[in-house]
This record gives C-alpha cells, structure tokens and sequence, in this order.
C-alpha cells in the first residue's frame, strides 16, 4: 500500500512536470533527440552521388563490386534512466533533496517521451543494482517509474558506478538513450562508461547541492558521510580550510567535465537551489542545432 502523502506527491509532480513538458518542452525534446537514432537497414550497390562514407568494405571486398550501407531512421526511442539512489541523496540544504530534484527530472523527461510515443526504463542502483523497470510506453507506466523513485527503499548506502553500467550494456541489447543521474561523488568509472557510450546515447546528470560547493561560516562543525557512515570534525570558520574544500571541490568539478568531454558524452548539472528548467533547455538547444546536420547526413545516405 502506497503511503497517501506519496500518492500527492507524485500527483503534484505530475501535474507541474506536464505542465512544463506542454508549455516549455513541447518541441525541445523531440528535436533533441527523435531522429538521432539510425538502424542498419540493409546493403545496396554503389550510385554515383552515393556518400563515400557509407561504403561497406566488407561487402565491397567479398562481391568485387562496391556497396554502402543503408539506414532508417528509428521511429520509436528506448529512454533509460540509470539513477544513483546511494545515501547522498537524501542531502539537501534548500528546499529539497537530491533525490526529489531527481525524481523530478526524471518525471519531466519521462512525460517528455511518453508524449512522443517512447519507451521509458529505470535502473536504480547504489553499492548493487537495486531495482530494475523494463523500458514500456505509457502515462501509468510513467506514473510508476516516478512512484520507484520516490517510494522505493534501497538497501545499499554507497555508489558504484563502474558496476550499474556494465549492468547497463549487458541487460540493454538495444541502442537506447540512457540518463546516467548522480552526483558523481566517486570516480574510477572512465572504463565502463567508455563502453557503455559506444553502445548507447549516453547522457550525465550531475545533481548538486550548494553545501557540497561552498561551506558556510559556522565555525567548528562534526560532518557526517552517509555513505560510509564516518564522522569527522571540520573547522569552517577558518578561511583558509573554506578555500582549500572550494579548490579540491572546483578541481574534481573540472576534472570531471573533461573526461565526459574526452569521452563525448554530452552532460548537464542542476541543483537543489536553482531552477531546472534553464539548463534543460540550454542542453535541448544544443542537442538539436547537433541533430540537424546528423539526421541529413543519414537521410543522404
């Protein structure tokens, strides 16, 4: 039995995430993404004004004669959100948690697909896969994904990262969008998430709170991580620890960004303290005016 406040409150993201999917996302989604999928189709010989690119050298090689290959566009998508549920989630030190403004995201951009007729999939994990929703269409479909990521209890406190996404390339044969949503506060996954992005759109989320950027000036403090359970005592009213936590935090922030750079997996940062819905649409924007030249690329073909 699903408790009454979550049933409110799933209704109460429902209601403002559609609202944001009709009124502000409407066409961004699906410039973003629809058509950037291309299935092999088939082979056919070479015609002159054919794309050299397209040549298929094996083929071309075995027949003696050349051919390319042929796609179509993908007319449904497969949506997945991988979603870090460790216990860094539940910091939040503005009007919400890391993982509601999660929850809400993944609302917003489930609507989104759900509304151009895609699948959507959820795989929790923190230390260990924790749950697992196969990849349907549908509002009620929907409506339990959001309910899992409000509802749903892990039994694991830390993060692993590296082992959610070979879960991922291992259970999802087929090309898929995936939302890989944490706060990214580990590392040592460059590996997994090389292969992973080879075989799937793959796309970082980082979820922040201002707290884990910039300390404030309370003077000797005793820190908690909820991960591992370890206590500590920090001295935030000395300015010169304040700005070594901002560098370390700054240089790992960098850091990161390279690597999904390096790799090209495209990513967006939202935070507890500001609204979502600006870096959203700078990062549809920037999907679509990168689709553009890629779907007439594949229809040329």
């Amino acid at each position: 039995m699903i408790p009454r406040e979550i049933i409110r409150k799933i209704r109460r993201i429902e209601i403002r995430t559609k609202r944001l999917v009709n009124d502000v996302f409407s066409g961004e989604y699906q410039s973003a993404f629809k058509g950037r999928g291309m299935e092999f189709s088939e082979v056919r010989e070479y015609l002159p004004g054919d794309d050299v690119r397209s040549i298929d050298w094996n083929v071309t090689a075995r027949t003696g004669h050349p051919f390319v290959k042929k796609f179509e566009e993908e007319r449904e998508l497969t949506i997945m959100f991988l979603v870090d549920a460790s216990a860094s989630g539940a910091f939040g030190t503005v009007s919400r948690t890391k993982a509601e403004l999660t929850a809400e995201l993944c609302a917003l951009l489930s609507f989104s697909a759900t509304r151009n007729n895609d699948r959507v999939g959820l795989i929790i994990f923190t230390d260990r896969i924790e749950k697992v929703v196969p990849p349907r269409k549908g509002r009620t479909h929907v409506l339990r994904v959001v309910r899992e990521l409000l509802f749903f209890r892990p039994e694991g406190r830390g993060t692993d990262i590296p082992l959610a996404l070979d879960y991922l390339t291992s259970v999802v044969k087929r090309h898929a969008v995936v939302f890989l949503v944490s706060d990214f506060l580990t590392d040592g996954y460059e590996p997994q998430l090389t292969v992973a992005n080879r075989r799937h759109d793959l796309i970082a989320v980082e979820v922040s709170d201002p707290r884990e950027v910039e300390l404030p000036h309370l003077g000797l403090v005793e820190l908690e991580d909820t991960e591992t359970g370890d206590r500590f005592a920090v001295d935030t009213g000395s300015g010169a620890f304040v700005e070594r936590f901002a560098e370390v935090v700054r240089r790992r922030s960098e850091e990161r960004e390279r690597t999904f750079r390096r790799l090209g997996v495209d990513s967006v940062s939202v935070s507890t303290d500001r609204p979502y819905v600006e870096p959203l649409e700078k990062f549809f924007r920037t999907r679509a005016r990168r689709a553009g030249p890629a779907v007439a690329a594949g229809r040329r073909r």
